[in-house]
């Protein structure tokens, strides 16, 4: 079967691997439809960032099931799927209170083993969401990134009738945007440097928008001064900066769920470590996307919210391409972000 594989560093490559097989009597073979390049896949690609090679990437992804193991049950051929990646242990201390991003010993598909960047993939059926049959295979694809911010939001006790604020407007921010509006948020505010995303993030039904290169923390913070009670603010971008400005902007006894993984060391003065004091703020810190009972609610929610029309995908999508497209695409990054999601799609 055709698959696009990463042979070394900064080496991807179209190649014809051996077809998966069901070996267990829980495994599933799904054909995959879509599959979506992740930021977190950039390093692992360039920057010596998997762990072993050659591998598989791919952990974003919808298709069909072709082929069920003999004690598999809620799935038949034909069933449309996402797949919740993590393989947890199911054993650890941690597990066994519902933990499961926090497991010690987990695997994870498309990182620590072959994902979907293939024409064919056999998962155990633990780690296959069911989609409801109106939905599309291709906005299905992003359940998995759509659970990432609601994981924060279920940390944080849900968006209902909170002021939401999204610093970032990558993919993460303007689904979970999207998200905390279905779901109920008084109001979404999005924070970026980059003015098309947040001309973006208006045309997806953000009610304030923040360019954080042209306004102070200070200005962005008087234009907030009437939504800034019952504040949720979700820091998308993983960056030092954006962590500090949700500090600064943020309102009495804001809730700050922190979703982005940094790179770089976090610094903080004494003014802004002050703020999280003298606010109260509350601190969340967000891993991954599971919650009991597994996958978690956060899946369920996503699927609803994809099958119900209430994500716009469309717009954040930069290009979906064949398995050569998608190779010249993603070599073309050259290690830096995406501007907007790379899919691949097998026919």
């Amino acid at each position: 079967m055709k698959a696009v594989v990463v042979q070394a560093n900064r080496q991807l490559v179209v190649a014809d691997i051996e077809k998966p097989e069901i070996k267990q009597t829980q495994d599933v073979l799904v054909k995959v439809h879509y599959s979506g390049l992740c930021g977190s896949d950039i390093p692992r690609i360039f920057h010596h960032g998997t762990h072993f090679y050659p591998i598989v990437l791919g952990h974003e992804f919808s298709g069909i099931v072709e082929q069920v193991g003999a004690d598999v049950s809620g799935l038949v051929k034909g069933d449309l799927v996402t797949c919740a990646p993590l393989q947890p242990c199911f054993s650890c201390d941690e597990c066994q209170k519902g933990f499961y991003s926090l497991c010690k010993n987990y695997n994870f598909i498309g990182s620590r083993k072959f994902g979907a960047n293939a024409e064919y993939i056999v998962l155990n059926q633990r780690n296959l969401v069911r989609i409801p049959t109106q939905s599309e295979a291709l906005n299905s694809a992003f359940i998995e990134p759509i659970t990432v911010g609601l994981h924060a939001m279920y940390l944080a006790q849900g968006c209902q009738d909170k002021n939401v604020i999204v610093v970032g407007a990558g993919t993460i921010g303007l689904l979970a945007a999207q998200a905390a509006k279905a779901l109920g948020a008084k109001s979404v505010t999005v924070i970026d440097i980059n003015q098309e995303k947040l001309q973006l993030a208006t045309e997806l039904g953000a009610d304030f928008v923040f360019n954080s290169m042209q306004l102070t923390p200070e200005e962005i913070t008087r234009q907030l001064n009437e939504h800034r009670f019952d504040q949720l603010i979700l820091e998308t971008a993983g960056v030092p900066k954006t962590v500090e400005l949700s500090i600064q902007i943020a309102g009495p006894r804001a809730q700050i769920a922190l979703v982005g993984t940094l790179h770089q060391d976090l610094q903080l003065d004494q003014q802004v470590f002050g703020f999280i004091l003298r606010k109260e703020l509350s601190i969340l810190g967000s891993w991954m996307n599971y919650s009991t009972p597994w996958p978690g609610k956060e899946w369920s929610e996503a699927a609803r919210l994809i099958a119900q029309n209430k994500i716009n995908i469309a717009p954040l999508i930069a290009s979906i391409n064949s398995v050569d497209s998608y190779v010249e695409a993603v070599m073309a990054l050259d290690g830096k972000p995406m501007n907007g999601k790379l899919m691949l799609k097998f026919d």
